[in-house]
């Protein structure tokens, strides 16, 4: 090849890195709406809904016993649950239908 069509395929590969930077920025900026300061995007939980844990991590209990209230989403992803103390992740629920 020669220098000069070697530079232009530089260039070109360069722009085209910059153009995915950018635009890969971008969608993450999208993705979280401020509101205040909290940051939201794609939760698996809201404060105020209904979880129900597995049957297998709270054997013998129905349905009802094995379900609480949202009250807090932490940073982490984690729940604090109305009635129940600690943080809770997302796996030790059934899934949301």
């Amino acid at each position: 090849m020669k220098k000069r069509t070697k530079r232009l395929l530089g260039g070109i590969a360069v722009a085209a890195g910059a153009v995915g930077a950018a635009g890969a920025f971008l969608k993450k900026k999208n993705v979280r709406i401020n509101r205040g300061d909290k940051k939201v995007g794609n939760v698996w939980a809201r404060p105020g809904m209904q979880v129900t844990f597995r049957a297998e991590l709270m054997p013998g209990r129905e349905r009802e016993e094995r379900t609480f209230r949202v009250k807090e989403i932490l940073p982490s992803g984690r729940v604090l649950l109305h009635g129940r103390e600690g943080e809770h992740a997302e796996k030790e629920f059934e899934p949301i239908q």
